[in-house]
């Protein structure tokens, strides 16, 4: 068979799934359950928090959104930081980043197995987790349509349950819900906007960064859609709307429905708030929403971490068994990597649960947020080379550079910095480290022993439509 006949991934993502990925990357199980954990930490101000969070973001979204569409490319940030800080930046910044999202599969197929076991309580947990990820390693198995549509499905459902939330919650704290006044005396009382001092929101920041990973994903994708520059364009320029209207906006309501010392807010806000409006079945409703997020990420799990595992091997940072590709364009054996860890991952959690699944959580704590300092760093430095050899690629730019990318680097840095501080992120700050380390030392070794990058295909060559 030609070079031209090899199977390639396949353009098949069509605008709308692009759409609902980039949309249902940033509505994860962390804004319809951790929100709740921020609230009790901060008060009525963790709407401050998620805004400061939602910033940096915003920023590094269009940070990673001005390289995607100058350079589209499979594997995307770690393209970006070969080419941006050299080949051991690539290295770590794909590795960590494949890591991250084979943990998030495991974490995601046990939340998700937990939510299923109580409708049927006589089903074991691992049975369950089991399910849950042969339904999603197949769906990815099939073709990458297949994926688009399942996160399609899921991310629509997700935005629907948010909008539904946020166009109740405003009939009810504006006065116009059957009984009820106007009435924002609970951001105010209770200990007042801030109970917990300035500190308590800055600190507040670092898990609700945590929040928006999966953003970036688009971005990924988009060496699979028929017009990548254009999906990545929309779904940076879209982002702003996004963070702000779902998470922000979402939490004042939450904050401005109940007081926030309220246990159910902690546990449970967004039912909780729900309950307090007299919504029959809200439990239930929000249940079957939480599912559906969680669903989604170990969707997204699986395809994420394959696609950075395949374009790895573009330039010998991976084995190069996992280019294989089926005659649908899937690569089969990157794929069953990333469930295999999982899988093991899930029997680990039962297992030995206080053991080896306790470290892989906790070791990926601060992973992502390494990646999107790197991805900061990486435009910063591609931007000025864009800028000198070829600056009509720069079709989406950067505001303020280079100001606001030294913010976004400051910012991203601070969050980091402060989990080494902070209690209870501590553990995961220095087991992170431990990741980083062990993914390092086998850079060294790949150095060694590993195949002449020179001599590899770029990711993006083995892209095709």
């Amino acid at each position: 068979m030609s070079e031209s006949e090899q199977p390639r991934l396949q353009h098949s993502l069509k605008q709308r799934h692009m759409t609902l990925i980039s949309i249902g990357g940033v509505i994860g199980a962390g804004l319809f359950v951790g929100s709740g954990v921020v609230i009790g930490q901060t008060g009525p101000a963790a709407i401050v928090s998620f805004a400061l969070a939602g910033l940096l973001a915003i920023l590094v979204m269009r940070a990673l959104g001005e390289m995607a569409v100058a350079r589209p490319a499979v594997g995307a940030f770690y393209e970006y930081s070969r080419i941006a800080l050299g080949p051991f930046a690539g290295f770590v910044t794909g590795w960590l980043y494949w890591y991250f999202w084979v943990i998030v599969v495991a974490v995601e197929a046990v939340a998700g197995a937990k939510i299923v076991h109580g409708w049927v309580p006589g089903a074991p947990l691992w049975v369950l987790a089991l399910g849950l990820m042969l339904l999603l390693t197949v769906t990815n198995l099939i073709s990458v349509r297949s994926y688009g549509e399942f996160e399609y499905w899921f991310a629509s459902i997700k935005v629907a349950a948010i909008v539904v939330f946020i166009v109740l919650g405003l009939v009810f704290v504006l006065g116009l819900w059957p009984g009820e006044p106007f009435d924002l005396s609970h951001l105010s009382s209770d200990g007042g906007f801030a109970p917990k001092g300035a500190v308590a929101i800055l600190a507040g920041v670092v898990p609700c960064v945590g929040f928006f990973t999966g953003a970036e994903i688009v971005t990924i994708a988009a060496a699979e859609s028929r017009e990548p520059a254009r999906a990545v364009a929309r779904a940076t320029n879209s982002v702003i709307v996004r963070v702000l209207l779902f998470y922000v906006g979402s939490v004042f309501l939450v904050v401005a429905i109940q007081p926030w010392s309220d246990k159910g807010v902690q546990d449970a806000p967004y039912a909780s708030a729900l309950d307090a409006m007299g919504v029959p079945g809200a439990g239930d409703i929000m249940t079957v929403v939480i599912l559906t997020a969680v669903l989604s990420a170990l969707n997204s799990g699986i395809y994420t971490a394959s696609r950075i595992l395949f374009a790895l091997t573009g330039h010998g940072d991976a084995p190069r068994g996992f280019t294989r590709l089926n005659r649908r364009g899937v690569p089969v054996p990157a794929i069953l990597l990333a469930t295999v860890v999982g899988y093991l991952s899930v029997v680990m959690a039962y297992v030995r649960p206080n053991d080896v699944f306790k470290f892989l959580i906790q070791s990926y704590g601060t992973v992502a947020l390494f990646v999107y300092l790197l991805i900061a760093v990486s435009q910063l430095r591609m931007r000025r080379a864009l800028e000198r050899d070829d600056p009509d690629r720069l079709r989406l730019k950067m505001w303020g550079f280079p100001y606001l990318t030294y913010v976004t680097i400051a910012g991203m840095a601070g969050v980091i910095v402060a989990m080494a501080f902070l209690k209870d992120t501590r553990a995961s700050f220095v087991l992170s480290l431990v990741t980083f380390a062990a993914v390092s030392a086998a850079y060294l070794l790949r150095r060694r022993y590993g195949p002449d990058p020179s001599t590899a295909a770029p990711a993006e060559s083995r892209s095709g439509g």
